[in-house]
């Protein structure tokens, strides 16, 4: 079981909120706004600030109408639709964040290549599910808290979405959370699936009138952006530390 990381433990927490984060934040916003980077694209810092970039491959899966392509576009910060459709082959959204790390102080651009592939069009293409996977960083894991069989069938998704993905960070979110009138899915029953399955849940709402908050996205992207750093710094250490040294680091460090 993946080690769950504390949240702030290896970026700063809310940084988009300080005064230091404005420059690096300011090259991801256009009139208050999310800027929408397309494949070549990316954020432009002035000459004299040295930013390295980072760069992750996502899938996001679940069942249809859990809303994957809707929570892609609220990651981005794009318009998300008003009516439900079936994504038919695979869609990539990128998505720029900037962090700062906790222990070096150090800002790193987090480059996310989002990918999303419609649950039909997965059943009919047997090539579809591989290429989502292949050399993925991260899976999030969808459920709608309106759609009980969603939750109910998380562990499948996992089962399918973790082979043969080894060293893979996984993460669960929650759509729709803010239906609470029309709940099929039950705190206490999240709560638990945390207990048994040892992996985060986050909580998204359903709302599409306000894209561009910041605040809304930062807890997810904050998380997904720590252990997939951590993930990195483990990998890095048990290919550079001799085996008799790796039994030892992974008592300091377990994934």
């Amino acid at each position: 079981m993946a080690q769950v990381l504390d949240s702030g433990s290896v970026v700063v927490a809310d940084w988009h909120r300080s005064a230091d984060s404005k420059e690096f934040f300011s090259r991801i916003l256009h009139k208050k706004r999310r800027r929408n980077f397309g494949l070549l694209e990316a954020p432009v810092m002035p000459p004299n600030v040295a930013v390295d970039t980072v760069h992750y491959k996502i899938f996001i899966t679940g069942k249809s109408g859990v809303g994957k392509t809707a929570l892609a576009a609220r990651l981005a910060g794009l318009n998300i639709p008003n009516m439900h459709y079936e994504t038919t082959g695979i869609e990539t959204t990128v998505v720029y964040w900037p962090v700062k790390l906790r222990e070096s102080g150090r800002v790193l651009f987090f480059r996310l290549q989002l990918w999303d592939c419609g649950e039909n069009a997965l059943r009919r293409f047997d090539h579809l599910l591989p290429s989502c996977k292949e050399q993925v960083d991260a899976i999030l894991f969808l459920f709608s808290f309106t759609d009980r069989a969603s939750f109910d069938d998380l562990s499948n998704q996992i089962a399918r979405g973790s082979e043969p993905c080894d060293r893979v960070v996984k993460l669960v979110v929650g759509t729709k959370f803010d239906l609470f009138m029309h709940t099929d899915v039950t705190e206490r029953e999240v709560s638990r699936f945390q207990e048994v399955w040892g992996l985060p849940v986050f909580r998204m709402g359903g709302d599409v009138s306000n894209v561009s908050n910041l605040g809304e996205v930062a807890p997810l992207l904050n998380c997904l952006a720590e252990h997939l750093w951590h993930q990195d710094c483990v990998a890095a250490r048990s290919t550079i530390l001799p085996v008799s040294t790796q039994s030892e680091a992974a008592t300091v460090v377990h994934v």
